[in-house]
């Protein structure tokens, strides 16, 4: 009688809101037609109680979850954890977050990437002053976002600054990013492991001089507002630049994601990427976030189930490799001992 297949134990330790968007039942169903069970971890209970486990997934922030998940770590190295919490931090300052973009050195064909202009401004002196602009280093508009990206509510917190009466409305510290007219549409381009997906969603619209010269006494868009407008203007033109839009080449794509993979270590993110105004060939990464709303993508359970299944059957494939090798390293010593 041959063995059942095996079946895999995925755990998995996220925040209720989530664990509510992405533990769906489509899901958990899929995933077990195909013998792997989700498993649900306890952060406050010792995650060894609550094994075995094969593979474990996470998006938790706090230093006594990342202190417990190194201990496990060192106790279970044959257990992968998707992914290590150093490199995920690396993610939470928009400050540092695109420097990963600028250190890549992959070749450029008619393709060329980068990052818009950004500075951040810590002392609300500089925004206040006379000439903030010429003190930011930044041509306006601007868009403001905070410095942490670590999921809070807080961190999602963007705005649109015209002119220099904006400037003066925002708290610092704070991190201005260069806006760039990009036909209002933006690419959102989502990797789990092997797998990388790239679609269109739509942006800001482009800015006019018009607009930034109109003498807005407020000069200070939330991202609702903008919103707000964005579907209004499209209830009057049915056929949208978003619809209209072509996507980036999939081989850049492809390449530029395994970059950012292979650099930061990372095996489940996605990265927003606008296409140049001024130069339809060049595209800028302005946002890279850890662990994001897969189930937005179609068939994503299918897509995660295939991620889970590499990981752990290469895992189990490398260590029982390890085994015979053993073996055969231990079983050549007694030929050689019996030669002698």
């Amino acid at each position: 009688m041959s063995d059942p297949s095996p079946r895999y134990r995925i755990g998995y330790a996220l925040s209720p809101k989530k664990e509510l968007s992405f533990i769906q039942d489509s899901l958990i169903d899929h995933a077990n037609q195909r013998g792997v069970d989700l498993i649900r971890i306890h952060p406050t209970k010792p995650i060894t109680e609550q094994g075995p486990f094969d593979c474990i997934i996470h998006k938790l922030y706090g230093r006594e979850w990342n202190q417990q998940l190194h201990q496990f770590s060192i106790e279970h190295p044959n257990v992968t954890v998707i992914d290590p919490p150093e490199a995920i931090e690396k993610l939470h300052n928009r400050v540092s977050m695109l420097q990963v973009v600028t250190r890549l050195r992959m070749p450029q064909g008619n393709e060329a990437f980068g990052v818009p202009n950004q500075r951040v401004v810590y002392k609300s002196e500089t925004l206040m002053a006379p000439n903030a602009t010429q003190e930011v280093g930044l041509r306006l508009p601007v868009i403001a976002k905070q410095v942490s990206a670590d999921g809070s509510a807080n961190s999602h917190e963007m705005c649109l600054v015209l002119n220099p009466n904006g400037l003066k409305k925002l708290k610092t510290p704070i991190v201005l990013q260069e806006f760039v007219n990009h036909g209002g549409v933006i690419f959102k381009v989502y990797v789990a492991g092997e797998y990388i997906n790239c679609v269109k969603r739509k942006s800001l619209p482009d800015i006019s001089e018009e607009k930034l010269n109109n003498g807005d006494t407020e000069g200070l868009l939330s991202f609702s507002q903008i919103s707000n407008s964005a579907r209004n203007e499209d209830e009057e033109d049915s056929c949208s630049d978003a619809e209209k839009s072509e996507p980036p080449p999939l081989e850049f794509v492809t390449e530029l994601a395994r970059g950012l993979r292979e650099e930061m270590g990372l095996r489940l993110f996605n990265f927003d990427m606008i296409k140049d105004g001024r130069d339809g060939n060049r595209y800028l990464v302005i946002d890279i976030n850890y662990f994001p709303g897969y189930a937005k993508m179609p068939s994503y359970e299918s897509v995660l189930v295939d991620f889970f299944l590499d990981i752990v059957t290469k895992k189990r494939n490398k260590t029982v490799g390890l085994e015979e090798e053993h073996q055969d390293i231990s079983h050549g010593g007694h030929i050689e001992e019996k030669n002698l």
